[in-house]
């Protein structure tokens, strides 16, 4: 039944042209076959858009109008340009375990109840080496609390859900950062937050240079954005105030002390060490993922716009 659904496999690309080849390998590498995939490209200065269009399969599309949108809006237009029901995210930086597809569709077309999957994450060094896992127990819930406070659970890169759900709650494209999370915080604040989470690290995600001062601190001003503005029903006063008084407090150690600041929060992230028994399996699959041929061919020309 399963092999019959098709999925739409949505990644945006913004100079990603040392990563992009690799990430596509692993939405090749599925188990789940049934798939179209849809590149957009955000107006890159590298040769990733030169890259995506020299992937020569009647699958792959490639989309470019030579503007700098950001990640909301090409993913509300990711959404638009979508042939199928169903939706998977990926970021063109990383990779993902060969039968995510499977596992998430498993989940979802038995769960009527259910509009979103999310998985676990293993992160990976630029060298694509496994360093940790974050994953969730598949019997997580979401709370104001944890939504405010940015533990959610949900593993943005990694969601697959329905199409319907995406178009009912558009990403606000006035953030910058931390689009997910305000998205999470509306999308709950009218009770259409229904996310089943897979216990398993199947998102393999590149997190080397991914904390810095200026991403933390702007993620921070995105947090109080959403707080203030969009947390409004299911989310008390008091719950408002305490998270905010939360982001002003690590506003501060960030802005002064940041050198502490960013390992805190590396070692956060990678509190959750892998066993050496799953390190080999995860790196074994990413080597067989990074060796796949791809049907390439040398294109020039004009890019796909809709």
């Amino acid at each position: 039944m399963n092999k019959s659904v098709f999925v739409t496999i949505c990644i945006p690309f913004y100079n990603a042209e040392h990563t992009l080849l690799d990430a596509v390998r692993s939405v090749f590498a599925q188990t789940h076959e049934s798939w179209e995939l849809i590149l957009i490209d955000d107006g890159s200065t590298d040769s990733s858009l030169k890259i995506a269009k020299s992937i020569k399969d009647s699958r792959v599309t490639v989309y470019s109008d030579g503007k700098n949108r950001r990640l909301a809006a090409r993913l509300n237009e990711l959404t638009k340009l979508a042939k199928y029901d169903v939706i998977a995210r990926m970021d063109a930086d990383d990779l993902m375990s060969t039968v995510r597809l499977e596992k998430q569709l498993k989940i979802l077309l038995s769960n009527p109840n259910i509009d979103l999957v999310s998985t676990g994450l293993c992160s990976l060094n630029d060298k694509n080496e496994a360093l940790s896992t974050r994953c969730v127990i598949s019997e997580h819930s979401i709370t104001s609390k944890g939504l405010l406070s940015g533990n959610s659970g949900i593993v943005h890169a990694s969601l697959l859900g329905n199409r319907a759900w995406f178009k009912r709650n558009p990403y606000k494209e006035s953030m910058t950062k931390s689009q997910d999370t305000n998205l999470w915080v509306r999308s709950y604040s009218k009770n259409d937050l229904n996310i089943a989470f897979i216990p398993e690290p199947l998102y393999y995600y590149r997190e080397d240079g991914n904390v810095t001062q200026r991403q933390l601190l702007l993620a921070y001003a995105m947090g109080r954005h959403t707080i203030i503005v969009d947390a409004k029903n299911k989310f008390g006063l008091k719950l408002k105030s305490k998270a905010l008084a939360n982001n002003l407090v690590k506003t501060f150690f960030v802005r002064f002390f940041p050198d502490s600041a960013i390992k805190l929060a590396r070692n956060r992230r990678n509190a959750t060490l892998i066993s050496k028994l799953e390190k080999k399996c995860v790196e074994d699959e990413i080597d067989y993922i990074t060796r796949i041929d791809l049907p390439m061919v040398d294109f020039s020309g004009d890019s796909q716009i809709d």
